[in-house]
């Protein structure tokens, strides 16, 4: 299981996410070029304590991340707002990669097009969108559960 990011555009939400990566033990890919400056010292702020557990690869282009060793195992699943099913109907395999669009604009339609899947997340009606990491964290949630694959560790605290 992966976590993907397409293109980021605010910085806090890249570090939710590798903080996110880093609790569930799930790596977490970076496709650039992104909204903000990423250097390691902004992912080590964005990330605070977090970063140095997290699993962050980034990938300079769309086609770096397609082509990168990470992807040949399993699927592409995309989370879309304009997404084909909804999340808690879909089955969901280990090596899945679940990736998730710029917040200002989502994917462009190049990205739909590699998905093997396109999910959105049901919400009220009225209700336009989630938060970009709170979105990963409900569907990396129903995914690892699906999967079995959430951490053995003891509760802390």
């Amino acid at each position: 299981m992966r976590l993907a990011l397409f293109q980021p555009d605010i910085p806090q939400n890249l570090g939710a996410a590798l903080r996110l990566g880093a609790c569930l033990d799930v790596p977490v890919d970076v496709i650039e070029p992104c909204g903000f400056p990423l250097s390691d010292a902004g992912v080590r702020r964005a990330a605070m304590d977090y970063g140095a557990l997290a699993d962050l690869k980034r990938h300079a282009t769309w086609a770096d991340f397609l082509e990168a060793p990470e992807r040949a195992e399993g699927r592409l699943i995309l989370f879309t707002t304009k997404g084909a099913a909804p999340l808690h109907g879909f089955g969901f395999a280990a090596g899945d990669t679940l990736l998730f669009g710029r917040e200002s604009s989502g994917a462009p339609p190049d990205v739909h097009a590699a998905a093997e899947a396109r999910l959105f997340i049901p919400l009220a009606p009225g209700a336009r969108s989630l938060n970009l990491t709170v979105s990963a964290a409900i569907a990396l949630s129903e995914a690892l559960r699906q999967t079995n694959r959430f951490p053995t560790a003891a509760p802390t605290g």
